[in-house]
């Protein structure tokens, strides 16, 4: 884990913090005071699992949330459990095996924090195809999903919205075209002032870039690995 602390720290000026004793070896990670993201450790004896980032969606209820993943084709493989003073949780795959997690926040629960760098700006689950899966996650957590009005015809891409705001994305990639090593995922995109710069920075650290920046409708974005093969995507978003 230090090796992702010195990666992150310098990349995205995160802070660190313990994390609670239930989730192993684990921090938090802190942007000016706010948390923004976590980073742990796999248990003695796991092998062959990616390092990955794994987002959590927000629920008002984990089990009742849990039990509909279940009746809806999902498997539950964590919880819920209940973390001291920080929430419930639980780590749960949707229908096509994409990892997610479920957090009912406590009293140390915050309000979602925007900033320059080091924040996460949004999640895109890259899948074979998207109808499944939409179909679960309308079911599961209430999600409407749609196309954009205009994107490229033939381009299997929803938007999911809750009370008409967006708040990820599915792109349905086919299924040779999905990593062998982590099948269907979720994509984490922080965000940066400079996309080029923080691209250089990721090789800098030690890390690799995967694609060429290139500008999308939500911003100019590139997708990285850190030093540990850890995927996320740095962006800016339009306006920043």
């Amino acid at each position: 884990m230090s090796v992702a602390q010195r990666f992150y720290g310098e990349l995205f000026g995160w802070e660190f913090d313990a994390g609670p004793d239930q989730l192993g070896p684990y921090v938090r990670a802190l942007r000016d005071g706010h948390p923004v993201a976590g980073l742990g450790e796999f248990a003695s004896g796991v092998r062959g699992r990616p390092v990955s980032w794994l987002p959590y969606i927000a629920t008002r209820d984990v089990d009742a949330t849990a039990a509909t993943i279940r009746e809806c084709g999902g498997t539950v493989a964590v919880g819920p459990i209940e973390v001291e003073r920080v929430g419930r949780l639980a780590i749960a795959a949707d229908v096509n095996g994409a990892v997610f997690g479920l957090w009912q926040g406590g009293p140390r629960r915050s309000a979602p924090f925007y900033g320059p760098a080091g924040t996460p700006e949004w999640n895109e689950l890259i899948t074979a195809d998207t109808s499944a899966v939409s179909k679960f996650y309308s079911n599961v957590l209430g999600y409407e999903a749609a196309p954009e009005p205009a994107q490229p015809e033939g381009l299997d891409y929803l938007t999911f919205r809750l009370d008409g705001r967006p708040t990820a994305s599915v792109r349905g990639v086919g299924a040779r075209s999905l990593p062998r090593d982590r099948g269907p995922h979720w994509l984490t995109y922080f965000s940066v002032p400079d996309v080029d710069e923080a691209v250089r920075d990721v090789g800098r650290l030690g890390g690799r870039a995967l694609s060429e920046p290139e500008v999308s409708p939500f911003g100019r974005w590139a997708k990285v690995a850190d030093p540990e093969g850890g995927i996320f995507a740095v962006i800016r978003p339009p306006g920043r």
